[in-house]
């Protein structure tokens, strides 16, 4: 070889390096805007639910098929949650900050105990 066609083969060879880094350069630009968009609270929540209600479709058959049990369709509620979800945030936080944890437990309970006798009246007034 000449020194000619020696620096041309060095120069593409340079080249092609400079595209190699280039192109992994672009590649870890793009993974690191894949794991923030993943790292989001939407992107989060959104796959939680989707490996919750995988699970439960898993175990619980056909019961929460697309408008399984009286026609709820637990993905038409995503929505829903996503726009209560700073709320309940809130209210959590609030709770958790002033130790009303188990006062709120008592209270759905005596809640869940009214309900199931006011329900057993109704019942008994309709029969």
């Amino acid at each position: 070889m000449s020194k000619h066609e020696e620096a041309a083969a060095l120069a593409a060879e340079k080249l092609k390096v400079i595209r190699e880094g280039e192109l992994y350069r672009i590649k870890l630009v793009h993974s690191k805007a894949l794991v923030g968009q993943a790292l989001h609270p939407d992107a989060l929540f959104h796959g939680a639910v989707d490996h919750a209600v995988g699970l439960a479709r898993a175990r619980m058959g056909g019961l929460l098929q697309p408008g399984g049990v009286s026609g709820l369709n637990v993905k038409s509620l995503l929505p829903y949650a996503r726009s209560l979800m700073p709320y309940a945030l809130t209210v959590g936080s609030f709770i958790a900050r002033r130790r009303l944890i188990k006062p709120l437990v008592v209270l759905a309970v005596v809640a869940g105990a009214g309900a199931a006798w006011m329900m057993r009246r109704r019942r008994a007034e309709q029969e």
